[in-house]
């Protein structure tokens, strides 16, 4: 579906970062390329084709989500540090942390805070970056 399409250009962007913003996340590593695929493909068998499940397995494997914290809104905000809005794009990561906390139902809980944080400017950067992507290929 849409959403999980949007994650996956989201992780796309993240294995495109720059390596100066590599270096802001000296402590916590992305993984490579191939460490994404072979996590996405094992996600997606595990979640049986469901979109919150796949996006659960994913993000916390790549370290960006806890089942007690939600979403890690410092290391997400580390990643598109370019855009000189780390302090804004880490609010709205934790209000949608908030407004969507379902501890109880953690997939449900990612999902719908995914969609939350992507609703407004970050999805926007997402999906500017992808496309300037495109345009280099």
């Amino acid at each position: 579906t849409m959403y999980l399409r949007l994650l996956l250009l989201s992780c796309c962007c993240l294995l495109g970062q720059t390596p100066a913003q590599a270096a802001l996340t000296s402590a916590w590593q992305l993984p490579t390329a191939q460490e994404m695929q072979t996590s996405l493909q094992s996600c997606q068998f595990e979640a049986a084709g469901i979109d919150a499940e796949t996006l659960r397995c994913l993000v916390e494997q790549l370290g960006l989500w806890t089942d007690e914290q939600g979403y890690n809104a410092t290391r997400i905000a580390k990643i598109f540090a370019a855009q000189n809005q780390m302090e804004e794009l880490m609010l709205v990561i934790e209000y949608c942390n908030n407004k969507e906390r379902r501890e109880q139902q953690p997939a449900q809980w990612a999902f719908e805070a995914y969609k939350c944080a992507t609703s407004g400017r970050f999805g926007r950067w997402v999906k500017d970056y992808m496309e300037q992507q495109q345009q280099q290929t």
